[in-house]
């Protein structure tokens, strides 16, 4: 064989394998492209009396309808607080959590590996609470008090940073663990001298027992967060994206039809139609896009987690927020609505 010949065959070799890498490389992709695409076999998500997206979207099965062609089934679970929301992220219960904002920035640093994606409310959804005849007037008043809070949600992390504004901190009071409604019948009850109260159940407890704010303030109450498993989003960012599109249907939907709304909290969470409206009143459903006015609430509000020793010496909670907080997901998905229906 000729030196020619031979290198006509070498490269004949080489341009063999170099398309047969191409074709295998293309396959791969197509194979990974298509498993992205792919829906899996069942969603499982939180619906909670808190986030009246997730009651719009359980309520009219727009999930279901969205995924029935794809085989999926749905699988929606209650939490009682954002608590509750983490616990079962963490542990594989459901794929979307809807938590506040410090309170998923409190998992996060603790461990639980979760993506912040979508901004389901700008709530004023806790303050603290008294009953109607409590001689409490002020933040000070709290100092040696019984406390009814529910333990790394919102409403707990309200409570600390209210106290720190008046020189107390948590062992200056008697903070009692109770889920949310519980903290309510304790306060009712006159078990407890205050509660961090958390809606609907602080509407209610205004309403219909006289309940009254002792201490309120919006800036302390963080952003409802829309939570996801980061295996989750990696494993299938389209199912992803086509949950938040349904999500912020509702959004909008609420937006144009805050009585209808109002009607569908009040059902789910069998509460009185005033207290659906007020609880509906305390939110602001503008914005669903987590991005940097979140981040920055969050910074500001973080310290609190290590002032209280709530999270290891030494985290690095910026790290934490900027981790948390995924400003693309939304943008991607929601550039393509969902046709209304």
């Amino acid at each position: 064989m000729t030196t020619r010949t031979m290198m006509a065959s070498l490269l004949r070799t080489a341009m063999g394998f170099a398309l047969g890498l191409t074709i295998a490389v293309a396959g791969f992709t197509a194979t990974f492209a298509s498993a992205a695409a792919a829906a899996p076999t069942e969603i499982k998500l939180d619906y909670a009396y808190y986030s009246p997206e997730s009651l719009v979207v359980k309520r009219f099965g727009w999930l279901e309808s969205e995924f029935a062609p794809d085989h999926t089934s749905v699988k929606w679970v209650l939490s009682l607080g954002s608590n509750r929301a983490l616990e079962y992220l963490n542990s594989n219960a459901i794929d979307f959590g809807s938590t506040a904002g410090l309170a998923a920035v409190l998992g996060k640093a603790n461990g639980n590996p979760i993506q912040a994606v979508y901004i389901y409310s700008r709530p004023e959804w806790t303050a603290l609470v008294v009953s109607k005849d409590s001689p409490l007037k002020t933040l000070s008043d709290l100092k040696g008090k019984k406390i009814a809070a529910t333990k790394g949600t919102d409403p707990f992390l309200f409570t600390l940073r209210a106290l720190h504004t008046v020189g107390l901190s948590r062992d200056d009071v008697e903070l009692v663990n109770l889920q949310h409604p519980d903290g309510r019948t304790a306060l009712i009850n006159g078990q407890v001298d205050a509660w961090a109260g958390l809606d609907p159940h602080m509407a209610a407890a205004q309403i219909d027992n006289g309940a009254r704010l002792l201490y309120r303030n919006v800036n302390f109450n963080t952003y409802g967060f829309l939570n996801v498993r980061q295996a989750f989003l990696s494993e299938h960012p389209d199912t992803v994206a086509r949950v938040l599109r349904i999500y912020d249907r509702a959004r909008t939907w609420i937006i144009a039809h805050p009585d209808d709304a109002a009607k569908i909290v009040a059902e789910s969470a069998n509460i009185s139609l005033p207290v659906a409206k007020l609880q509906l009143e305390r939110n602001d459903f503008s914005n669903p896009y987590p991005g940097k006015e979140h981040i920055e609430a969050l910074k500001a509000a973080a310290p609190i987690l290590t002032d209280e020793q709530l999270v290891k010496p030494g985290t690095h909670l910026d790290q934490v927020i900027d981790a948390l907080v995924d400003t693309q997901t939304a943008h991607r998905a929601l550039a393509t609505p969902v046709a209304a229906q």
